[in-house]
Order: C-alpha cells, then sequence, then structure tokens
C-alpha cells in the first residue's frame, strides 16, 4: 500500500496556516474519504478543503453565532469501512458530511445518515444512483457539488465518436461503483454516437501487472482506451502499454484530476486525456482562498474547492433556515442558489445541480490542463 506524505505534510501546513478551530465549537461537521490507502491523495484533497472551510467561516463568526467543529473519517474508499465511519460520524454528533469520495463508500454510507437525520453533500461521487435512488425513495437530504456520470459520459462518447471516427476502441473498467458506472455510460452515448468498441474488459483495482490486458488491447489493434476507474490503475496501464509498444493513448473521467498521476505514470502519461469540470482554481471567487491555501503550501486542486464548497453551501443554508436539522437545511439549500468558491450553485429536487458543464484536460510535461490550452 503507497504512502502519500507530501499531500498529507502539505495538509498539515494548512492546518497550521488557516489556524485549528476553536476549542469551545458548538457545531459539529465532518468529511469523509480516503485518509488512507490508493486513493489517499484525494482525501488530502477533502481534509484540506474542508479544513479551510471551517477555519475561514469560524473566523468571520461561525455558524449562527457558534464555531464550527472538524470530524475527519476515513473509509479508505471500501464501502463497509464507510458504514462504520458513518456510524461513528453519527456517534460523535455530526449535523452534516462533506463526503464521501467514493460512490462505492457514498452510496452506503447515505444510508445511515439518512436513517440518523444527518445531511450529506458529497464533492465527488458521480454514480446517479447517489442520487437517484434516495429520490425514489422519498429521500431529501443528499447533495453532490460534482457532477453525474450521465452527464460525464454524454460529454465524453459522442467526442470520442467523432475524434475516433472508423477507429479500434477499448473500453475497461475497473469494475467499482464509480468505474465501471462512468465505462458503461459512457461507452453507451459513443454507442449511440456510431461507434462500437472492439474491446470491452474489466480489472481488478489494485493488481500491479496489467500485461495480459495489454496484449489483447495489441491484438485487437486499439487505437484508443477509455478507462473507467482511479488514477493509481490508469498510470499503470499506459506505462504497461507503452513498454510493449502499444501507444494507443488513454482517455478517463474526472479521477484522474490529480498531480499524482502524472508522478505515477512518468512520461507515458503524456497524452492521456481527463473530463472534469471547467477549472474552478480559475474562477474569480476561489480567488483569495486559492491564494491563501497556496500559502500554506496546499495546492488545491482536484475536488479540494468542490469541499470547501460543501461545507460553504451547508452554512449558508443553516444560517437561511435558522436550524441544523437536516430537512430544513436541504429545503433552504433547494430554495436558490448558493454562492460558493466554485460559482453560484443551485440543486434540483434529487440533490443534483442544476448545470454541470464539462471539459478535456490533457497531461503534457508533467502537468495538466484544458486540452488547447
Amino acid at each position: 500500500m503507497r504512502k502519500f506524505s507530501l499531500p498529507l505534510i502539505a495538509a498539515a501546513a494548512l492546518a497550521v496556516t488557516y489556524g485549528a478551530s476553536s476549542a469551545m465549537a458548538d457545531i459539529t461537521i465532518a468529511t469523509a474519504g480516503p485518509i488512507t490507502g490508493d486513493l489517499a491523495e484525494f482525501g488530502a484533497q477533502m481534509k484540506a478543503g474542508a479544513e479551510a472551510a471551517v477555519a475561514d467561516i469560524n473566523a468571520a463568526g461561525g455558524v449562527m453565532g457558534q464555531q464550527l467543529k472538524l470530524e475527519v473519517g476515513d473509509d479508505a474508499c471500501d464501502p463497509k469501512q464507510a458504514v462504520a465511519v458513518a456510524n461513528d460520524l453519527v456517534a460523535k454528533g455530526v449535523v452534516f458530511v462533506a463526503g464521501h469520495f467514493c460512490s462505492g463508500s457514498s452510496i452506503p454510507a447515505s444510508a445511515v445518515y439518512h436513517e440518523e437525520g444527518v445531511l450529506q453533500i458529497t464533492p465527488a461521487s458521480t454514480n446517479p444512483k447517489f442520487t437517484e435512488d434516495p429520490a425514489a425513495a422519498g429521500w431529501k437530504t443528499v447533495f453532490r457539488t460534482c457532477g453525474r456520470d450521465d452527464q460525464q459520459g454524454s460529454f465524453a462518447g459522442p467526442w470520442i465518436a467523432e475524434h475516433y471516427k472508423g477507429k479500434n476502441v477499448a473500453v475497461i473498467d475497473d469494475k467499482s461503483a464509480y468505474g465501471k458506472g462512468l465505462a458503461d455510460l459512457t461507452k453507451a452515448a459513443m454507442n449511440a454516437a456510431g461507434l462500437n468498441e472492439v474491446v470491452h474488459e474489466s480489472i481488478t483495482a489494485g493488481e500491479q501487472d496489467y500485461t495480459a490486458l495489454v496484449s489483447k488491447l495489441k491484438a485487437a489493434k486499439v487505437d484508443v482506451i477509455y478507462f473507467g476507474g482511479y488514477h493509481p490503475e490508469a498510470a499503470l496501464i499506459v506505462k504497461q502499454s507503452r513498454e510493449q509498444g502499444l501507444s494507443a493513448p488513454l482517455l478517463s473521467g474526472d479521477s484522474l484530476n490529480t498531480q499524482e498521476f502524472a508522478t505515477l505514470a512518468g512520461p507515458a502519461g503524456d497524452g492521456t486525456m481527463f473530463t472534469n469540470a471547467a477549472e474552478a482554481r480559475n474562477l474569480p471567487s476561489a480567488k483569495a482562498v486559492v491564494e491563501k491555501m497556496r500559502a500554506g503550501g496546499f495546492e488545491p486542486e482536484g475536488y479540494t474547492l468542490a469541499t470547501y464548497a460543501a461545507v460553504q453551501a451547508w452554512a449558508a443554508a443553516v444560517t437561511k433556515a435558522g436550524s441544523t436539522d437536516a430537512e430544513p437545511v436541504a429545503a433552504a439549500l433547494r430554495s436558490g442558489p448558493v454562492d460558493t468558491v466554485i460559482g453560484s450553485l443551485s440543486w434540483d429536487d434529487k440533490g443534483d445541480l442544476t448545470s454541470s458543464t464539462y471539459v478535456w484536460y490533457e497531461f503534457k510535461n508533467g502537468t495538466y490542463a484544458e486540452a488547447g490550452k
């Protein structure tokens, strides 16, 4: 299991820059995600974003005159551990959770939060089931500050069909709720646009050897690979493809929006592309927070600002509702737009954003930026 010391060190430095939450905190909230494990890079982003939001809100007077205290739950992106974390956070008296990260964790954890009257906003879980199933059951207290896989797939699929018309496409997923969901929805949109894949395979996350997969892709003369999954496996697939002489570029989704992909993939990662929302760090609404976090030694990439926005939106809704109870806060969130670091956000009856726009990013020379920029 890899260790991710740098982001954790940077997050610790950021906490010093922002300052610890008041010991007199009256309202307990939480963030939860993969603080340890292969996806700990994203857990560090969420933790830093939540810490920054709590510190800024407390410095401005808190929420309804009360200070916030932040709890951090580590689910390692494991569904069973996520349920245990959810129960632990409930026992600590949290009234709101910004999390979880993986859809496979957010979905089972949401049942605990619903049962205990805790409002949940995920900054990262994009599987449609996260909001669709609760809406069908009449739940009103689950939200996102990110888009959905069907929106992302509807953007990526037709683009692949157009740019790789007549070419051989492989669709690979990692069997996770996020990875398989995104791959299936992108594939469906691509097929509907007139391009069918020549290879459709699933891998097991955590494996280290994908040479058999690469051999199959080479035999099929694949021109491009679409991968639904997370960055550690994507980096291995790209590296091993190049080592075996397969030059097909890899395309993927928003889970590749971390500099760590380039670190793991090395030069083989150049040319890899992924879809995500437009870069939040460039928004005027994020300028002050970005500068402050950078001054604290933490680069607010990935899901950092989406987590900050989740806490920010919850705090604004509590103020509007005059209560921390989940249902009135949920009603306040749906009642109108909320200004956040990632822009003005509005939610529909399911808890999904009413507007979500995707763009392509590309890795070049060890870093990523919007494609064409």
